[in-house]
This record gives structure tokens, sequence and C-alpha cells, in this order.
């Protein structure tokens, strides 16, 4: 079981959709990950997003090549850019096998508060429709980082 972060697809800018929905590149990222982890057997138990646009449509990619359906995703609060990310943090297990989609800087400074205990220093570099995923320790003390795909490497 684990604990898989996604950074929602590339986005529009505001000018092309004011909800800023995903790019043609976000959406063909996001579905070459997606079927690369499906490869993989990656099974989230459910697939949660913050409630923008662009991280809905990615966890649905996601949910739809995952798992053959999109009804086990749904909008949690909480995972916002700028939301407190001790307070979910707290929440997490990786017994749960979920995977949050959400954005910049969450889900850099929710990796490095899992894996450091500190808000602020980065362990990993997120890219636009990229996948990492956690796992604690056989004690179940410690976070760390178990592997990660991204859309491009270098």
């Amino acid at each position: 079981m684990a604990l898989f972060l996604v950074q929602h697809g590339k986005s529009l800018s505001k000018e092309q959709d004011p909800e800023q929905g995903l790019s043609v590149e976000g959406f063909a990222d996001a579905r070459r990950i997606a079927e690369v982890a499906s490869m993989y057997g990656v099974r989230p138990e459910a697939v949660k997003h913050s409630g923008k646009k662009r991280a809905r449509q990615t966890a649905e990619i996601f949910a739809g090549a995952l798992l053959g359906e999109t009804s086990k995703t749904g909008a949690i609060s909480g995972i916002g850019p700028l939301d407190d990310v001790t307070a979910v943090a707290n929440t997490l297990k990786t017994s749960d096998n979920l995977m949050l989609v959400g954005h910049l800087p969450f889900m850099e400074r929710l990796t490095g508060f899992l894996i450091t205990g500190v808000v602020d220093r980065v362990v990993f570099k997120f890219q636009n429709g990229g996948i990492v995923c956690l796992d604690k320790d056989q004690g179940g003390l410690w976070w760390y980082i178990k592997w990660a795909l991204m859309p491009k490497i270098g």
C-alpha cells in the first residue's frame, strides 16, 4: 500500500480558460503517465483532488486508467496550492492506498514535510502530470520516496 501524489497536468492560461483546465499537452502527459502506471499495476483505492478544474480533469484521467472508472474520484478540501500541509499530513496512512491530485507548492511541501518533518524542505521536484509514490518503512515510522514517474527526464 502507498500514497500517490500527483501534480495536475499542464493547464491553459487564465486568458484561454478562466478556470485553467488542462491544455492539450496536459491531457497527453497525464494520459501517458497514467497508462504507464497502469501497466505497472498501480491501483489506488481512491483518487482525490482539489476543487480546481485542472486537478479534477487530471484525477479523472488517472482514475479511468488505473481503476477503469471515475466514480472513485472526488474533491477534498485542504490540498489547494497554499493550504497547510501539516493538517493533511496528520491524516495520511499508507493503508488507505490513496492518490491525491493537487498543485504546487502544496505537493512539494507535503512530500518534504512527510519525509523530513520540515514544511519548506524540498526533497523532490514535481512535474505536471507526474506521480510520486511514498511509502513508510517496515516499522511504519518514516516516509520515503518509493518511486516516481515523470513526463520528462533531464
